[in-house]
């Protein structure tokens, strides 16, 4: 079956880009009826260079930091106009703000965690490619361990980042809301799936989806879901969902019967080129790897 894309071709995204993906698979599952508010960043720039836009559905641009609180008002004013009996209860679109791991870890958590706390029936999606792209790649709290940036350079006594990556989508957890989850480009069925459970609850949302950025971290650009799935393949990024019958307790979505060595993701990313040239930095491979069996162990991802 043809599904119409509501994110036009012919956008300045780059070749490969993983967030592009995301958008468009995002779009299939909640369909024309839906209103996106965005915050600044690669998607916000590369898809509407004035006075072109690629999106088929209402969209407004906001800033760094405020997708979750404008997505708040535009929420509060479709009820404001059920109750007034300007619009009946049945048209109200799906809500959904989006932005990437800087607006979301970092500048908009704030933001955030206030529309979370209040209650409002928006979906939040953050598109995660791992750092601040779309200003010359810098780290942000999401960029993971060993990973090099521009504000993180791989030298001799420091190789990358050396803080662990924020667990974003526990934090939304941690606010009770009634739907949170994972998800990944390469598995598109379980990302469309947990988007349209997201919509159709009473109440906020949160979808963190992971999206490799070729550009940023240094891959071919045939290679964005492949290296999506192997993030998963290998534990480093963990698919699950957590629903209002069991706050807190994530249930994963996929499991891994054997499990691949953290090492076969790393190493054909530039961003981690440092961890196997000169000279191999296995101390640090190790400790990848020790983080990622520990989050493993920790959600039960193994299928013993």
């Amino acid at each position: 079956m043809n599904v119409e894309s509501l994110l036009a071709p012919g956008h300045r995204a780059c070749a490969g880009c993983g967030p592009a993906i995301a958008i468009r698979q995002l779009l299939e599952a909640a369909g024309k009826n839906t209103i996106i508010v965005e915050a600044t960043g690669c998607m916000e720039v590369t898809t509407t260079p004035y006075p072109q836009t690629a999106w088929k559905v209402p969209w407004l641009h906001v800033a760094f930091e405020n997708a979750a609180a404008a997505a708040s008002g535009v929420e509060a004013a479709y009820r404001a106009m059920i109750a007034k009996g300007i619009i009946p209860k049945d048209k109200m679109p799906n809500i959904i703000a989006l932005a990437g791991d800087g607006g979301t870890f970092d500048i908009g958590i704030q933001a955030l965690s206030g529309m979370l706390e209040r209650g409002h029936k928006v979906l939040y999606v953050c598109y995660d490619n791992e750092a601040y792209m779309n200003t010359g790649i810098q780290r942000s709290s999401a960029t993971p361990l060993g990973a090099a940036t521009t504000t993180s350079p791989a030298g001799k006594v420091i190789p990358g980042k050396m803080t662990r990556k924020k667990p974003i989508a526990m934090i939304a957890a941690a606010h009770d809301i009634p739907y949170v989850a994972t998800a990944s480009i390469a598995y598109p069925a379980d990302f469309k799936n947990k988007v349209k459970k997201a919509l159709s609850v009473d109440g906020p949302s949160f979808i963190h989806v992971f999206a490799p950025c070729p550009t940023g971290w240094r891959f071919g650009t045939e290679q964005t879901v492949e290296l999506a799935r192997l993030a998963v393949e290998t534990g480093v990024f963990v698919l699950y969902e957590i629903t209002e019958e069991n706050p807190l307790k994530p249930i994963i979505t996929k499991k891994l019967k054997d499990r691949k060595p953290v090492e076969e993701y790393l190493k054909i990313q530039g961003r981690f080129r440092h961890l196997f040239k000169p000279v191999k930095r296995q101390d640090i491979i190790d400790k990848i790897q020790k983080e990622v069996d520990r989050k493993c162990e920790l959600f039960g991802v193994d299928d013993k």
